[in-house]
């Protein structure tokens, strides 16, 4: 149970294990997934590691790798996403695959050059034969000296100026475009055939500066024909042998792709072993190897129970021997997680890692995060959306994280957030009683208008048609029953002309009582961290009942206030009772809420100011008296201690007492946020999907459609996207912010142990 609240106890552990038997004791590890192995080499570099070739070795091997899946992936051919192969990583391995992936590298680099040179004849022969086709309808111009050949069509306006300005129009030129048929495996790049018919022969080195593929191509009809013949069965037999060599291409390529995963895998559990062997050391022997590691001590009988197994399936004659020992060092960070725990872990971890055993924010997160971001978007109809588009997540998870996309990826590990932000919003939104702007009128209304006209009270049919507003006087017998609403807001306040003055008052109120409590169960959670009864009498209890004396008391006028039966123009305003108890100022009238209210507050106020000292100097002058009859020697060498304990206790004296001001204060985004979500959702139902309701014509139902796709278009991007990820981030801040740093520091390392299940989800 201890683990729930901290992080999960470690333990150093020395191994001892025979070096024939390491790559199978390693291997066990890394699919136990929780041991995180210490350097015992941290001053040697990398280069002079034992193991460092071999190391070297696989990350050639990873890279041939990336060279066949992107040649895979260009070829359209699906790599199969499972497999089952789980065998062992041996030395051997190494040699074997190393071999085996130079072989096929070598062998589709060949493949891919042969089949480059044969597309580049190819294409030459089609232009030919193109050129040869078109050459016929060119000689109306008879000349002996021209120029044939190919160019790109982007190419050729700048060609056509180019001859223009060298011969000054003492030319001929004749250009068709190249429309090769389907069939045909030509280049997708636009080219056009042109003869050029001048006097001279520096034509030719003009025509190369721009990249133009030039062409025989005789004067004689017959000897073109003859030509065009032997290209034709040129191009016939390169079709073949074109087609030949894709299909041993693919079906090289397809033997790769099913085993691509296995030797992915198998590389990156070998690698992973050798950089393991280059953190451990070996005995003068070179028999047995010594590592040291970090494990939970509820998990040390699996570490040493997966340690015999490794040892036994590498027939080793001796067991491995395992060591519990004791470390001045601070050990890792580690708190368990699953696929439910592990997003909100993040959302802790990217603020900070927990010092080791300090209390984990995590669990209570996952309550208090998704409440405050509900409070902000409250609206069960928003919320029923977000809950269905988790659901969607949650139940095809596998499918999103094959499209290996980051934004994807981001939203299935936040699932179960982006789940129970859902839920919560749902639960506030009824406690609103809002559904996209609308209300719902369940248990019926605890007001009622009909008492309200004569004889009963003063309306009369002439006041609903003289009146624009009429008010509703719950002195009136009949006019309320009483009895509140049974669950949330009531739903007469939704026609309210005085609606948002109503929730304004509520919600602000509200945002103060949840901040306040917020801040005061994030210091309660930090009696956990404390060592000794010292440290919560000098520090714990002074900040409680700093926070309890002042904004504890605000929480009590606010609800003191709403429990008591006031006339609204004699209420006094909680701030200002509030300014004035700071201010100790009981001239003003309207500053009283209760009888003994003076004494009560000025108690309060005399009691937090003098938590202030008893915090700034309490423990440092305890810490003093306890060294003063000391050497003076003792005494010196402690001095700067000492003046560095008063320095940390002033600035944590200042900064939580001045914290509770603005951090109050800060929650107050709780109301803005809620106020302006409930105001974007009402403006977007009058201005977008009221107006086509009231449509009566014929084409109603038609305006109606394409009103509400609108309505539906906005709600998602306004609504659901950016005001949701508004209020995400507001969230986040009320934790990181004003509710950790009551009592989480953030500042340990991670446990980050060998896992091969974690490199495998990462591939």
């Amino acid at each position: 149970m201890d683990s729930f609240f901290r992080s999960e106890e470690m333990c150093l552990v020395q191994l001892f294990f025979q070096t024939e038997s390491a790559h199978n004791c390693i291997n066990e590890l890394g699919h136990l997934g929780l041991v995180q192995f210490k350097d015992l080499n941290p001053g040697t570099v990398a280069f002079q590691r034992r193991f460092v070739k071999e190391v070297k070795k696989c990350e050639e091997m990873e890279r041939i790798l990336r060279f066949l899946e992107n040649e895979v992936v260009k070829s359209n051919i699906p790599i199969p996403a499972d497999f089952t192969s789980e065998t062992i990583p041996v030395p051997r391995d190494v040699l074997d695959l190393e071999s085996r992936f130079d072989k096929l590298e070598q062998e589709l680099k060949e493949i891919n050059s042969n089949r480059d040179t044969l597309r580049q004849n190819f294409t030459q022969l089609m232009e030919i034969n193109h050129l040869l086709k078109v050459f016929d309808a060119f000689l109306f111009y008879l000349h002996d000296r021209f120029v044939a050949g190919v160019i790109k069509h982007e190419r050729f306006p700048a060609f056509e100026k180019i001859l223009w300005r060298l011969f000054h129009g003492n030319f001929v030129l004749r250009h068709a475009e190249i429309k090769p048929h389907e069939e045909e495996n030509m280049d997708p790049v636009k080219k056009d055939v042109f003869v050029v018919f001048v006097q001279g022969d520096q034509i030719r080195g003009k025509i190369r500066k721009f990249h133009a593929s030039m062409y025989p191509c005789p004067n004689n009809a017959y000897a073109r024909k003859e030509m065009r013949t032997n290209v034709n069965t040129r191009i016939e037999d390169l079709r073949l042998v074109l087609k030949r060599t894709e299909e041993f291409r693919e079906t090289t390529l397809t033997a790769a792709a099913a085993n691509l995963q296995e030797w992915a895998s198998k590389v990156k559990k070998m690698k992973a072993i050798y950089y393991t062997l280059n953190l451990c050391n070996i005995d003068i022997t070179q028999k047995l190897i010594v590592a040291e590691i970090w494990c939970p001590v509820s998990d040390l009988n699996s570490v040493h129970t997966a340690l015999i197994h490794g040892s036994e399936q590498s027939g080793s004659s001796l067991s491995p021997v395992v060591n519990r020992i004791q470390t001045q060092q601070t050990p890792p960070t580690f708190n368990r997680v699953n696929s439910f725990t592990s997003g909100f872990q993040s959302i802790i971890d990217a603020y900070g890692v927990g010092n080791y055993q300090e209390i984990n924010p995590a669990p209570y997160t996952m309550v208090t995060f998704p409440f405050l971001f509900a409070v902000m978007f409250g609206d069960c109809g928003h919320g029923l959306v977000m809950t269905l588009l988790a659901l969607w997540l949650i139940l095809h998870q596998e499918h999103f994280r094959k499209l290996k996309n980051e934004l994807i990826d981001m939203l299935v590990d936040g699932r179960y957030i982006i789940f129970l932000m859902g839920l919560f919003s749902i639960y506030t939104g009824l406690i609103y009683n809002d559904c996209f702007s609308k209300s719902f009128n369940v248990f019926g209304s605890s007001w009622s208008v009909r008492p309200m006209f004569h004889p009963h009270g003063p309306w009369t049919n002439d006041t609903l048609h003289d009146s624009g507003h009429l008010h509703l006087d719950p002195l009136v017998s009949g006019v309320y029953s009483g009895n509140p609403y049974p669950f949330g807001v009531d739903p007469i306040w939704n026609i309210a002309s005085n609606k948002l003055s109503f929730l304004n008052s509520y919600k602000m109120k509200m945002s103060v009582i949840m901040g306040v409590a917020h801040m005061l169960f994030g210091v309660t959670l930090s009696l956990v961290n404390y060592i000794n009864l010292k440290d919560v009498a000098l520090q714990f209890i002074p900040e409680v009942i700093f926070m309890l004396s002042l904004f504890g008391y605000l929480i009590f006028l606010i609800l003191y206030k709403w429990c008591v039966v006031m006339k609204s123009e004699s209420a006094p305003s909680i701030l200002l009772l509030f300014i004035n108890m700071m201010l100790f100022d009981y001239s003003s009238e309207g500053t009283v809420l209760y009888r003994t209210q003076k004494p009560v507050q000025i108690f309060l106020v005399v009691v937090a100011v003098l938590m202030v000292p008893w915090l700034l100097f309490a423990k440092p002058l305890l810490l003093y008296r306890k060294h003063k009859y000391h050497t003076l020697e003792f005494l010196s060498s402690h001095c700067r201690n000492m003046a560095d304990i008063f320095v940390y206790q002033g600035i944590h004296t200042i900064e939580y007492c001045l914290g509770c001001i603005s951090n109050t204060a800060s929650y107050l985004r709780l109301w803005a946020l809620s106020l302006a979500h409930a105001e974007l959702s009402e403006v977007l139902w009058k201005m977008v999907l009221q107006v086509a309701l009231r449509v009566t014509s014929g084409m109603g139902s038609v305006l109606l459609a394409v009103t509400f796709a609108a309505f539906a278009v906005l709600t998602v991007t306004i609504l659901l996207v950016m005001e949701g990820l508004s209020a995400f981030l507001h969230a986040l801040r009320l934790h990181w912010v004003e509710f950790q740093n009551k009592f989480y520091k953030g500042s340990g390392y991670k446990f980050t142990p060998l896992s091969f299940n974690r490199m495998r989800d990462m591939q």
